[in-house]
Parts: C-alpha cells; structure tokens; sequence
C-alpha cells in the first residue's frame, strides 16, 4: 500500500501576547481522572532567554483535573497557547485500514476520530484484540512511523499502558474542543489553541536510558533509586542537558516534581519543554516532518 502523505500547509503562527510571548502547556493525561490520579497540567507564560541567551521556560504554575468536565473546560480556555499532550492522538495506517475507516479526503483524521468516538471501550479493545490475535508473536501490534524514533508504545495497545483508552478518551475531545492539530486537523479549528502530541518517554529516556523514575504502584512510593532518577531528570532539565536543548526553571515546583512517586507533574513539564520546542518551530512546521502521514500524526521531536 502506497502511504498518502501530503505536504502540510504552512500558516503563520496565532498572535503572541504584547510582549511576544506565548502561553505554553504540557499535559500529563490519563484515561480514568480522579482526585488521586487526575489530568495534570504543567503551565507556563513563555519561553525566555536567560542571561547566556539560552532559552528558558518557567514553570509558572501546574493544575489538577480530577474529571473530564474540569479538564474540557480548561481547553476551552481562550487562545493564544500551544499545548503538547501525552497520549497517541491516532492509531496505526495499517490498523485504520483494517477498520475500513477513512484514509483518504481533507481532514481523514477528524473523520477517523468520530469513528473511534462513536465505540464503547470495551468496543474498541475488541477491535484492537482481534487485530492482535490475528497476527504472530513478536508482530501482534501495528505501530505507527513516529514509534520506532520516539521509543512510544503501539497506541492500539490497551494495557500496560493502556494508550488506546487514552487515544480514546482524548481525541475525540481535542476534537470537540476545536483544537488545531498541526498536520493532522486544520480545517474549521480555532488557529489560536494549537494541540501537539508530546510524550515525556522520549526526553527522559535520553538523560536516563531505561533506568525507571516513576511508579504508581504504592510498594514503590517510597523507592529510594526512582526518587534518584526524578532528581537527576530535573538537574538535566534545569542544566539544559536533556533533548530540546530548553533550560527548565522548575521555581517551587522543583520538590513536587522531584518528590512524586508517580512523576505526574514532572511528565507534564517534560511535555511543556516539548511545547516550547515546538512553539520555538513554529516557522519550520511546529518541528514535525514536512511530509507528515496525516492519517497517523507524529509526535513532537520524535
């Protein structure tokens, strides 16, 4: 099968603030928010030079969404922003096919989402389960181009982690909201309120190889090598060591980030250094592929 992949088009950038800086977000997203786990989001009013020229961006504040309403309400939040979100915005080339939803016309993806909107959950495992079961081991998921660069998982996958029930918890929401997807939805959408797919592996992989900084599993709240791994992500965040080439000041929020078991607010920074990166590309197509398949989107600086 021939990928259709089209050339993005090019569109100046929604009008900064007076000063000519832009309000950035990441967001630590999860399929099931509650009070103990909800939606987090990591905010900050631009992206800065610091004394050396190097770009900075400060943390200015971070947010908890225990429900979805809460969560919606706030991407309904008047533009100008740019918002890197972790959790797959599509699925697979391949798996789509197979679903004999849309590939092809203006906006595939808006199309494609309203499917996947229209099924149940456990409609939708059923779908990914029967793909799977279908093919051999060590081939069962169909994995997206971005993933083999990014290190993502397969976003039909549905446990561990459970990134389908994101996708389909998520998606159709940014969809609701107006946002636009740079590359994958653009037409008819609020051009202020700019939705990019982020996803914190990608940067702490790089300052930690494989080495495991968070857990929500409660034997490990207390475990002293994952508290060592968070702190030395945020030294390299703060250093500009990690991917990016972004300095983060962390301000209060660094004993947070540095001290949560379950690195919710450190993943939502990790995605908010994504947002600013992208927002620092704006020019040169937000830093995604300019041949960017719009059927699967890509993940920022995979």
């Amino acid at each position: 099968m021939v990928r259709s992949v089209h050339r993005q088009r090019q569109r100046p950038p929604p009008p900064a603030t007076a000063t000519a800086r832009m309000p950035l977000a990441g967001v630590d997203f999860t399929s099931a928010p509650r009070p103990r786990k909800p939606i987090t989001v990591a905010l900050a009013d631009g992206l800065e030079r610091g004394p050396d020229g190097a770009p900075v961006v400060s943390v200015a504040r971070i947010e908890a969404f225990a429900s979805f309403e809460a969560w919606e309400a706030w991407l309904r939040t008047p533009g100008p922003w740019v918002a890197a979100f972790d959790f797959p915005f599509a699925f697979a080339r391949a798996f789509v096919a197979a679903q004999a939803w849309p590939l092809e016309g203006p906006d595939a993806w808006a199309a494609i989402t309203a499917h996947v909107a229209a099924l149940s959950r456990p409609e939708l495992v059923a779908r990914c389960r029967a793909w799977c079961d279908a093919r051999p081991a060590g081939g069962k998921f169909a994995h997206r181009a971005c993933d083999a660069t990014a290190g993502s998982s397969a976003s039909m996958k549905w446990v561990n982690p459970p990134v389908a029930l994101m996708l389909h918890a998520g998606a159709p929401r940014l969809l609701r909201a107006g946002l636009t997807l740079p590359g994958l939805h653009e037409r008819g959408t609020d051009p202020a309120r700019i939705a990019l797919e982020g996803y914190p592996g990608l940067p702490a992989r790089a300052v930690l190889g494989r080495t495991p900084y968070k857990s929500d599993d409660p034997k490990h709240r207390q475990d002293p090598s994952r508290r060592a791994a968070r702190e030395r992500l945020v030294a390299a965040l703060e250093a500009g060591a990690a991917p990016f080439g972004l300095r983060v000041d962390f301000g209060t929020w660094r004993l947070p980030c540095v001290e949560e078991p379950g690195a919710d607010r450190l993943d939502a920074v990790l995605c908010l250094v994504q947002a600013a990166w992208a927002w620092s590309r704006r020019g040169a197509n937000w830093g995604l592929p300019v041949r960017e398949d719009r059927v699967e989107g890509w993940i920022v600086g995979a």
